[in-house]
């Protein structure tokens, strides 16, 4: 996964020439292999969330979710398209956030009138911005910073998950959230945060992202944030009473438990890139 997972980034990279010596003005549209993968994985995710829903008897509109995680989870690759970027992406979410409101309220209305009405509108608008609109800002990274702060933020937060596992099963003793996740352990979290850094400065090092004074701080805050990321889809499964979103990755469980640690992070990390690298 992680050989296919690179391999793809690159490919993607040298095809829309960010990581050749092309100049800005020579670059087609950014990352057009990555934007199908986000929108790939957000039509497989949102079946994840109807069968957590589901367990609590609420209804996720699929057609709708999956179509409104689509459109938000895209912004980033559409604002290239426009001579003012940022404007025409503020103006994409927005009416993108209130039209897909408004059909969700229309689709209740027609398919089940008022039975379930609050529970059902609520977490299909619940689905399609935890889905849609955070990994927006995956691909936004993607786009802003090009494909090395893009794997730099992934390996960070995911080795991360590696480390917490690790020093968790070797050292844990004091529980870290246990009303939450109750095989998280500070100690984990501390192995967590030391192999993150350790990931984070490589990348500074070798793909000169920033200075590494800046990737070891990079590494700590997002093996802390990935952890409570990781917690946001522990509170969904253990509400809906799931060890797992589903069982259709063997040994990973579903789409979710791969990406969870990343969706609440990857805002944090397109303004701590925004802050640091100078473009």
């Amino acid at each position: 996964m992680i050989l296919f997972f690179v391999g793809l980034i690159l490919v993607d990279g040298r095809l829309d020439g960010s990581i050749t010596a092309a100049g800005e003005d020579d670059k087609p549209i950014q990352a057009s292999i990555f934007c199908f993968l986000i929108a790939v994985v957000n039509l497989l995710a949102v079946p994840e969330m109807r069968a957590l829903a589901a367990q609590k008897e609420a209804k996720v509109f699929t057609p709708l979710a999956i179509c409104g995680s689509v459109i938000l989870a895209t912004t980033w690759y559409w604002m290239q398209m426009s001579a003012e970027p940022a404007v025409f992406g503020l103006q994409y979410q927005l009416f993108a956030a209130a039209f897909l409101l408004l059909a969700i309220f229309l689709y209740q209305a027609v398919f089940f009138g008022t039975t379930g009405a609050i529970v059902n509108t609520s977490v299909t608008y619940l689905s399609i911005f935890y889905l849609g609109f955070l990994s927006s800002f995956v691909l936004g990274i993607r786009v802003a910073f090009g494909p090395w702060a893009l794997l730099m933020f992934i390996f960070t937060v995911k080795s991360a998950d590696t480390g917490a596992y690790a020093a968790g099963k070797m050292f844990g003793k004091h529980k870290f959230a246990p009303r939450i996740s109750p095989g998280k352990t500070w100690e984990g979290l501390a192995g967590g945060i030391i192999l993150a850094a350790v990931t984070a400065v490589c990348f500074s090092v070798f793909c000169d992202i920033m200075p590494w004074p800046h990737a070891m701080l990079f590494g700590g805050v997002f093996a802390f944030l990935g952890q409570l990321s990781d917690l946001v889809e522990s509170m969904l499964k253990r509400d809906a009473g799931r060890k797992d979103s589903s069982s259709n990755i063997p040994g990973f469980g579903g789409v979710l438990d791969i990406a969870d640690s990343l969706l609440c992070t990857a805002p944090v990390a397109y303004l701590f890139l925004s802050l640091v690298v100078c473009r």
